[in-house]
């Protein structure tokens, strides 16, 4: 399958020589076409720095970062807005839809700004819609939604371009237990039968675990694990890149007995060696 993103070895620094901070160590990874993954850990890890130099709004230090066999760290002016603009779609925490415009208007701007027809603009802006279920919003202004609605929103305007990389921080921050739920499932329905390709930031296990794949991350630095597929009866695995596969049924995960180098991620215990008990609580 093709690699829609590849990191190479990035490195991102900040402070000086006196006080220098690496917020993100040697990092390299792919995430292929239609994939769902999640990159987790807790604040501070580095995560939210990765998902920023992915999508260009801070550089890297050093390494490459490719999206769709584009090397985008050395794009400058109006190659990398055109990059912005084309490749990329962004879900933001705290939504930052234009107030003054309704739901519609702010999903289709995306399509203003590169010039589409509007009787192209009105089908996309529908047809998405449809997709994120909130035809009976577009009419609305934000102040007039509830918080789910506002992102669900906030997620067509990421969508409604076609790119081929959607990047989601911490998408559920700010919603309710059902609003986050009921995003979330829409996400996995994009992902499932339109081949939407998202990378989301998060600390929050539930929200990782409707990923097909979960990356942790801690210090900077990607957390992997030695051992084989298939512990705690299928429920927990790695992929042949040795990170841990996560599914909603291991999302509490126990290891009892033979631990070493222990490190915890919320209700997640990541281990760098060998535990003799692996065992999924549902």
């Amino acid at each position: 399958m093709e690699s829609i993103l590849r990191i190479e070895q990035i490195e991102k620094y900040y402070g000086n020589k006196l006080n220098l901070t690496k917020a993100i160590d040697n990092i390299s990874f792919d995430v292929d076409e239609g994939e769902f993954v999640a990159i987790m850990g807790a604040s501070g890890s580095g995560k939210t720095t990765l998902l920023n130099c992915i999508s260009t709004i801070d550089k890297v230090t050093s390494g490459h970062i490719f999206v769709g066999g584009e090397d985008i760290t050395n794009l400058k002016g109006n190659k990398l807005n055109k990059f912005r603009r084309e490749k990329l779609g962004f879900i933001f925490q705290d939504f930052n839809l234009l107030d003054t415009l309704t739901a519609y208007e702010n999903i289709a701007l995306s399509l203003s700004i590169q010039n589409v027809p509007a009787t192209k603009i009105d089908e996309a802006v529908k047809k998405v819609a449809t997709q994120l279920g909130i035809e009976e919003v577009l009419n609305k202004y934000p102040y007039q939604m509830s918080g789910g609605q506002k992102q669900r929103v906030a997620s067509a305007r990421a969508l409604v371009t076609n790119p081929e990389l959607i990047l989601a921080d911490e998408p559920t921050g700010a919603l309710d237990s059902k609003s986050a739920k009921m995003l979330l499932e829409r996400f996995s329905h994009l992902n499932k039968y339109y081949k939407a390709t998202i990378l989301m930031v998060t600390h929050d296990s539930f929200t990782a675990s409707y990923a097909s794949r979960v990356i942790f991350i801690k210090d900077g630095k990607i957390y992997s694990v030695g051992g084989g597929t298939g512990w705690g009866g299928g429920l927990i695995g790695f992929n042949n890149d040795n990170v841990l596969v996560l599914t909603r049924e291991n999302a509490s995960v126990a290891i009892e007995n033979g631990i070493r180098d222990a490190v915890e991620f919320g209700p997640f215990l990541i281990v760098n060696g060998v535990a003799s008990t692996v065992v999924g609580n549902g």
